[in-house]
């Protein structure tokens, strides 16, 4: 068996570990997507838990399996309670850092990197250069750049946070410094969706909660939902009907399914 081959194993593995452990998932996110955000986690296998206020935010990161900070819609009181869940969710946090080059939302952002360490970083291509501090940012929260363009930018914030940066795209490209993987799966009609990509946050961390390999994790969550949305476009006929698909293809996938039909590979950086 290859390495590649053991890697994509790997992945299989933690799609069923995940759907084992139903990790409760707490999600700090935006409100444009807190429904949807949840019921991908209820259909993959995952325990949503929308605890977003600076009274409990702290104290239920330390309960939760995993944790979301999504940076998509900002107001003080969540702004205070990311900065409390960052802070008590040491390594099994994820960050989306929607837009981070909005200087408050910016600031929000350092502020919860500075708390801990996440488990994963994930972004679009320009917001992970905009972390990085060599980007301008997006076109709203549009990429304008590549993946590839941003794997630079992304292997040393892995390095520099000590975690794993994917960067999500029409090929994905995920790395935790050493090593890259990419997923080439996925359809256009997840980007015509409100929800898919901050949900992908989401799932990641609910997966990081069941494989203690960040790498695996992150990708094995890229996998379900770009294998999932393949599979969804092929029974619909446009983006609305795509997203109602969607939630049950993420159900109804099987890991072998998850792990063949992704277009994985892995490789040294």
């Amino acid at each position: 068996m290859t390495d590649e081959s053991i890697f994509t194993s790997r992945v299989a593995e933690a799609v069923t570990a995940m759907r084992k452990a139903n990790p409760v998932t707490q999600c700090l996110t935006n409100i444009v997507v807190t429904n949807f955000t949840a019921n991908v986690l209820l259909a993959a296998g995952a325990s949503p838990a929308m605890v977003d206020n600076a009274q409990e935010s702290g104290i239920f990161a330390q309960m939760a399996e995993g944790v979301l900070v999504n940076s998509g819609t900002p107001y003080p009181e969540t702004a205070e309670a990311m900065k409390q869940a960052a802070g008590t969710a040491a390594g099994k946090w994820v960050l989306d850092p929607v837009a981070c080059t909005l200087p408050w939302r910016g600031q929000i952002v350092r502020d919860c990197l500075a708390a801990s360490h996440p488990a994963i970083i994930r972004g679009n291509a320009s917001e992970i250069l905009a972390l990085h501090g060599t980007g301008e940012g997006g076109r709203g929260t549009d990429a304008v750049d590549t993946t590839e363009a941003a794997l630079p930018a992304a292997r040393e914030l892995a390095r520099a946070n000590e975690c794993v940066v994917a960067v999500s795209g029409p090929v994905d490209r995920i790395t935790d410094g050493a090593r890259v993987a990419t997923v080439t799966a996925g359809h256009e009609w997840m980007t015509l969706v409100t929800g898919v990509g901050c949900s992908l946050g989401a799932l990641m961390a609910a997966f990081a909660a069941a494989e203690s390999d960040r790498l695996v994790a992150a990708t094995a969550a890229t996998a379900m939902m770009c294998v999932a949305a393949e599979r969804a476009a092929r029974r619909t006929v446009a983006p609305g009907s795509f997203a109602i698909a969607l939630i049950d293809e993420l159900y109804l996938v099987t890991p072998d399914e998850v792990a063949e039909q992704g277009g994985i590979r892995c490789v040294q950086a």
